[in-house]
C-alpha cells in the first residue's frame, strides 16, 4: 500500500495495521520505513504469526542460542522471542502512539487460547504479559471463544 493511500485511510478514520511481525524487518529498517512512508500505525501478532517468522530465515538464530544458553526452552523461549519483537515494534511506534493520544501506535500480543475458559487465569496472563512487555502501547488480545 502506498503512503498516500494509507494517509487517505487515516483521514477517513481507518488505521492501517500490519498483520505480521518479523525480526528482520524490525531491525533492518523495513518496518520503520513502513511506519514513516506507508502510514502503518499498528501491528497485530499471534502465535502462528510468530511461528512463521521464527521458521523463516535465520533472524532469530542468535537469540535462540542465547536463550537456550540461559536455560530457556519450549514455550518460555518462544514467549521471550515474541516479547522482544513486541517491545521493538512498540518502541518504533511510540511516537505514533504519543502523537495520536494512544489511539494508534499499538502492538498486540495474545493471551494463550488454552486459557479461554478460565477468566481468572486469562486476566492474570494478560496482566503478566503487559508487565513483561513493559510498554504503554502494548495491546493485550484475548482470543474470542464461543
Amino acid at each position: 500500500m502506498s503512503g498516500v493511500r494509507a494517509r487517505e485511510l487515516l483521514a477517513l478514520g481507518q488505521s492501517v495495521w500490519l498483520d505480521y511481525i518479523h525480526r528482520h524487518e524490525l531491525r533492518s529498517g523495513v518496518f520503520a520505513a513502513q511506519v514513516r512512508d506507508q502510514g502503518v500505525v499498528g501491528v497485530t501478532s499471534n502465535p502462528t504469526i510468530f511461528q512463521q517468522a521464527i521458521a523463516t530465515g535465520d533472524s532469530y538464530d542468535a537469540s535462540i542460542e542465547r536463550l537456550l544458553g540461559d536455560g530457556l526452552a519450549g514455550p518460555a523461549l518462544f514467549e521471550r522471542l515474541a516479547i522482544e519483537d513486541i517491545q521493538t515494534a512498540c518502541d518504533l511506534l511510540a511516537a505514533t502512539h504519543a502523537a495520536t493520544g494512544g489511539r494508534d501506535g499499538r502492538v498486540s500480543i495474545e493471551v494463550s487460547p488454552r486459557l479461554a475458559r478460565d477468566t481468572a487465569a486469562t486476566l492474570e496472563e494478560a496482566r503478566r504479559l503487559h508487565r513483561a512487555v513493559a510498554r504503554p502501547n502494548v495491546m493485550i488480545k484475548v482470543p474470542a471463544t464461543a
